[in-house]
């Protein structure tokens, strides 16, 4: 996505989001067949209702018709992250310990470049991720992506 869009929505979100509890996890501006979507994905202690998306995109409605970092036109949707939320900043990750998380690499880590299971710890520098009975310590740089995943 293109960096300044991401950061003036970020910009117009960020103080009404913290005034209602949300947290913005994620945004993304991306072209599908014929037509452009700016996704918002926000939520919040104990998740949020479809009542809570409904404020969020009535207030960047606003916001946006006052001052439209985008030019082309486009779908605004404002959701929940869902139960298999990205890990997109280190906070993220913290807030993930003890939980089970699916983790990708950009290159392999014990002859492996996925790794799912407990997120033991995170100290801003490794992630340790206990499948089974193996414990695989990865480096945070080498993080291509991570998200919580469901147990079935």
């Amino acid at each position: 996505m293109n960096s300044p869009i991401k950061t003036v929505i970020e910009d117009m979100l960020q103080d009404y989001l913290n005034e209602q509890g949300f947290e913005l996890v994620d945004i993304e501006y991306v072209k599908e067949g014929s037509n452009w979507f700016l996704r918002v994905f926000v939520d919040k202690e104990g998740g949020i209702d479809i009542d809570d998306c409904g404020r969020v995109s009535e207030y960047l409605s606003s916001k946006l018709d006052d001052n439209d970092p985008i030019s082309t036109a486009y779908f605004l949707e404002v959701s929940s992250p869902g139960a298999e939320r990205p890990l997109k900043k280190p906070e993220d990750i913290k807030k993930a310990v003890g939980k089970h998380v699916f983790i990708t690499t950009y290159e392999p880590i014990d002859n492996s470049k996925e790794f799912e299971g407990e997120l033991l710890s995170f100290d801003d520098e490794e992630l340790v991720v206990q499948t089974g009975k193996t414990r695989s310590a990865i480096p945070y740089g080498k993080v291509a992506s991570a998200r919580l995943a469901i147990v079935f």
